[in-house]
């Protein structure tokens, strides 16, 4: 039944898909063959990095600079969740793969326990299952089966990849994107303008953290979106970025997409057993893109 049903949306998706991404409208929704929400963010400028004075600024997030998003883009309106991930790679990797809260679905649970590898795989895999262009080449080739099994140890061959100029498909947002899709045209350390991370009152309704989330991930959109039509952008799981992760440059930049090379990929947004302090839009964390992690996941863009 799901063959049929997938195969007249993808017909109906191909169909359209030509004049949806002509002069999509920023806050235009649109759901895919998978079921992937999305909506889209339209281009602009934004400061990226937190002040000095933020309450619990880290290393790393400055100094601010001016950093301009030169073309709208879709982003999901929540991360990937189990039921799209096994859909489209047949299996579920999550720790929290049953038990869920009362009321809550399980597969509407954010993916977790995904390495950064495991997530441009999915990514290609998505895009070639909804006939778009996929984002990431390795060795020439577009098609993960090409890649061999996913790197368990550092891989200088994985490392190589890279984007193909004009695909369509879905990828991973830039560090920049992400934080400009957090931020949704706020300034403060919480895109509902809260300022301080210790705030359980202000924060609680927009995300899960570690002193209202049980110990679990929680279904996704259950708190409210930020004023971009965003979920689950603070805590719940962190999100796996593109970026390399590198010193800000104190000059303003145009589209950037992080280091080009390093030790460890950028993951963004903070998680359900963390304190709200790492969930804050400037933050940011990175791991070995090997790790697999019950509080980390994947959130997709596309052009």
């Amino acid at each position: 039944m799901f063959k049929v049903v997938f195969a007249l949306a993808l017909a109906a998706w191909l169909a359209t898909a030509g004049s949806v991404q002509a002069q999509p409208a920023p806050g235009q929704r649109m759901t895919s063959p998978t079921g992937i929400a999305a909506v889209r963010l339209p281009a602009g400028t934004f400061t990226m990095g937190s002040p000095a004075n933020e309450i619990g600024r880290r290393f790393g997030e400055g100094p601010q600079r001016q950093v301009t998003i030169s073309q709208g883009f879709w982003m999901g309106v929540y991360p990937v969740t189990q039921e799209q991930w096994t859909r489209v790679m047949g299996s579920n990797p999550s720790h929290f793969s049953n038990n869920p809260a009362a009321g809550e679905t399980q597969g509407r649970r954010p993916v977790e326990s995904v390495s950064w590898y495991d997530a441009i795989v999915f990514a290609n895999r998505l895009s070639i299952m909804e006939g778009l262009s996929p984002a990431y080449r390795i060795a020439g080739s577009t098609n993960p089966d090409d890649w061999g099994p996913v790197p368990t140890s550092n891989n200088a061959f994985w490392n190589a990849v890279e984007i193909v100029p004009g695909s369509s498909g879905w990828r991973l947002p830039t560090e920049a994107q992400w934080e400009y899709a957090a931020r949704a045209g706020t300034t403060a350390a919480f895109s509902n303008g809260t300022v301080n991370w210790q705030s359980q009152a202000d924060l609680d309704w927009i995300g899960w953290f570690d002193f209202n989330s049980g110990g679990r991930t929680r279904e996704v959109g259950r708190r409210q979106a930020n004023a971009w039509g965003l979920h689950d952008m603070h805590g719940n799981v962190f999100e796996w970025v593109w970026d390399w992760f590198g010193d800000y440059p104190s000059l303003a930049q145009t589209d950037p997409s992080g280091a080009s090379s390093g030790s460890g990929r950028v993951s963004r947004g903070g998680g359900w057993g963390a304190s709200a302090l790492v969930a804050r839009s400037a933050f940011r964390i990175y791991d070995d893109p090997l790790l697999r992690h019950e509080g980390l996941g994947v959130r997709l863009v596309r052009p």
